[in-house]
C-alpha cells in the first residue's frame, strides 16, 4: 500500500458522504414556500435559504471562484474573521428566490463531485489549508462532509422534515464529534482523575455506538473492556452531534427527554454542558 492510498480511501469515502448529504439536503428543500425559505434556524442570523447559500459559497471557493463583493453589513451573528470571509456568499443571495438558490446548490455540488472524481492519489494526500489547520486534502473533505450534514440537519430541523440519518454522512459526523469528547471530558468538563464516562449513542444501526473514556492525570482516553462507568450518558446521534456543534443546549435536549443519565449526576451535567467544542 502506497503512503497516499489510505488518504485516497478516506477521500473517496468522504466524497460519497458529501454526495449523499447534498442530495438529501436538495430533497429537503423541494417545494418550499417563501415563508419556509425564510424560517429561522439554530444558526443565529440565518434562515433556511442561508444554509444553502453558505454551502454554495464554500464549494464555489473550492472551485477557485473569488468571494463576491457586497456592501451588506455582516450582522451581529458574525463573530470572527473566518465567518466574515464566508458571509458575503450568503448575503448576496438574500434577494434571490429560494428555489433558484436550491437549483444553484444542485449545480455547484455536482461540479464539486466531478472535480473530486478527477483527483489522483497524490491530490488526496496533499497537505494544505483547512479551517482546523494544515491537513491532507482527504481529511479536509471529511470535514466538509461533516459540515454539510450538520447544515442539512439545521435545515431539516427548522422545516420539521426529519431525515438524512443512518448513512455515510451521519456516521462520519458522529465520528468527528466522538474524537473531540476526550477534550470535552478531560479539559472542558475537568472530570476528576479516575472518572469514567460512557456514551451510549442511539439511532439507525449505522449511527449507533458506545464508547468509554477514562480520566488519568487530567486527560481522558478511550478504554475497552468491562470498566465500571462513573456515569453513563444515553442520547441520540442527532442530539450528540448537535450538542457538539452548539446547535442546541444540554438544557433543551434534557427538557425534551433526550438525555438518559445513570450514575453521577454532577459529572453528567458537567460533561453535557461542555460538549460544544466548535468555535
Amino acid at each position: 500500500m502506497s503512503p497516499a492510498e489510505p488518504w485516497t480511501l478516506r477521500g473517496i469515502a468522504a466524497k460519497a458522504a458529501m454526495d449523499e448529504t447534498w442530495a438529501s439536503m436538495a430533497v429537503a428543500g423541494e417545494g418550499l414556500g417563501q415563508g419556509e425559505w425564510q424560517r429561522s434556524t439554530s444558526c443565529p442570523g440565518w434562515d433556511v435559504k442561508d444554509h444553502f447559500s453558505h454551502l454554495i459559497g464554500i464549494e464555489r471557493m473550492l472551485l477557485g471562484e473569488a468571494t463576491p463583493m457586497t456592501d451588506e453589513p455582516l450582522g451581529e451573528h458574525v463573530k470572527n474573521e473566518f465567518a466574515a470571509s464566508l458571509e458575503p456568499w450568503v448575503s448576496v443571495r438574500r434577494p434571490t428566490a429560494g428555489e433558484v438558490v436550491r437549483l444553484e446548490f444542485i449545480d455547484v455540488t455536482a461540479q464539486r463531485l466531478a472535480a473530486l472524481d478527477a483527483l489522483e492519489e497524490a491530490d488526496w494526500a496533499k497537505v494544505g489549508f483547512s479551517p482546523t489547520g494544515e491537513v491532507p486534502y482527504a481529511q479536509f473533505m471529511e470535514l466538509r462532509a461533516f459540515d454539510s450534514w450538520v447544515h442539512e440537519q439545521d435545515v431539516r430541523s427548522a422545516l420539521g422534515r426529519p431525515g438524512g440519518q443512518g448513512g455515510l454522512a451521519s456516521r462520519l459526523a458522529a465520528d468527528h464529534v466522538q474524537r473531540a469528547m476526550g477534550f470535552v471530558v478531560g479539559k472542558k468538563a475537568a472530570a476528576a482523575d479516575g472518572s469514567v464516562v460512557r456514551f451510549e449513542i442511539s439511532g439507525p444501526p449505522s449511527d449507533t455506538r458506545s464508547f468509554t473514556l477514562a480520566v488519568e492525570a487530567g486527560r481522558a482516553h478511550s478504554v475497552d473492556g468491562d470498566v465500571e462507568p462513573t456515569v453513563t450518558l444515553a442520547l441520540s446521534n442527532l442530539d450528540f452531534v448537535q450538542l457538539g456543534c452548539g446547535r442546541t443546549t444540554a438544557a433543551q435536549v434534557d427538557a425534551a427527554g433526550g438525555i438518559g443519565v445513570v450514575g453521577d449526576p454532577a459529572l453528567a451535567q458537567a460533561v453535557v454542558s461542555s460538549m460544544n467544542f466548535m468555535v
